[in-house]
């Protein structure tokens, strides 16, 4: 079974506009709203690739009823907790170069009674077999050792651990024994080399990316999924490192390609397909997320119909 966790889920508003100016009026169109977050996104891309889920997480207010009334239209399966602050709402605009502006809201805060009732639940969900995804921004309220406290909770109740996270909260859940730490992440280039206390730098050679890479599977994690954007993406494990090129595609919107990589990593986790074949359909989801309008997944005949473009090497 797969749990996706969205502990600060929002409602999505995405628009389009031709050239996003600062300091002045902009005016949007064709805009959509989506029940957002990463996680709600990991588990969309899932019933997409024909799989299913439970998303788990905190609504409240009528913005979080609005929330898990979208999911409820996407055909997702939830189980939230139902917290006293209203669930945020972000702003993503588009312009007609692809180019994303974001305008995040921080969250509601969570009391510590709601973070009591979301650990015992997810304790619950907590039993070999199952793999849970832990993603996105932590509401006020939490601290950055939340994500660290999950891991070792889930891992010594024995389910498989996926981290989507960055800054310090990826750090601190990094500092974990290894039979503790996350079974696997998905950084991108600055979150890794944030977390390696390294300046980024896009001329950075391509296989100091991948000792990095293979420097965090030394440490107990089973898989790092690079995401390097435009240039694909880069795949280690105790197996060597697979260098995965990006599919070109007409470019519609970037919001949810990481989350869609994510979603078919554990798709493919569950399923039981081979390293290769995971890393090709990750990669594929990825493309086919860019080449759709708004936070929807990519349908499965688009991600088959780019599967067969994916070119994925051996490099280490």
């Amino acid at each position: 079974m797969i749990i996706t966790v969205t502990l600060n889920p929002a409602l999505d508003k995405t628009a389009r506009v031709d050239v996003m100016r600062a300091k002045a009026l902009n005016r949007l169109r064709d805009v959509q709203v989506d029940a957002g977050g990463k996680g709600v996104n990991v588990s969309a891309m899932i019933r997409a690739l024909g799989g299913g889920s439970l998303a788990v997480g905190f609504a409240g207010g009528g913005a979080g009823e609005e929330f898990l009334s979208l999911i409820t239209q996407k055909g997702l399966k939830a189980d939230f907790v139902r917290i006293a602050a209203v669930t945020r709402t972000n702003l993503k605009v588009v312009d007609n170069e692809g180019a994303l502006t974001e305008l995040n809201e921080p969250g509601p805060a969570i009391k510590p009674e709601e973070w009591r009732e979301m650990e015992n639940k997810l304790l619950g969900y907590g039993a070999p077999g199952n793999a849970i995804v832990l993603s996105g921004s932590l509401p006020a309220g939490l601290g950055a050792d939340t994500y660290k406290h999950l891991c070792a909770l889930l891992r010594r109740a024995g389910a498989a651990v996926f981290l989507d996270a960055d800054g310090e909260a990826l750090k601190q859940a990094l500092q974990l024994e290894p039979d503790l730490i996350p079974d696997y992440i998905k950084p991108n280039r600055f979150e890794l080399l944030q977390y390696f206390g390294i300046p980024d730098d896009e001329r950075m050679a391509e296989a100091r990316l991948a000792e990095l890479c293979r420097s965090l599977i030394d440490k107990g994690v089973k898989l790092v999924a690079l995401s390097l954007g435009g240039e694909g993406a880069i795949f280690a494990s105790k197996n060597g490192v697979r260098r995965a090129a990006a599919i070109p595609v007409e470019l519609r919107s970037t919001v949810g390609a990481g989350d869609s990589m994510i979603g078919a990593l554990v798709y493919g986790f569950e399923h039981g397909l081979p390293e290769e074949d995971r890393f090709a359909l990750a990669i594929a989801a990825s493309a086919g997320a860019c080449a759709t309008a708004g936070t929807n997944p990519p349908d499965r005949t688009l991600v088959d119909e780019l599967l067969q473009k994916t070119r994925i090497e051996k490099v280490a």
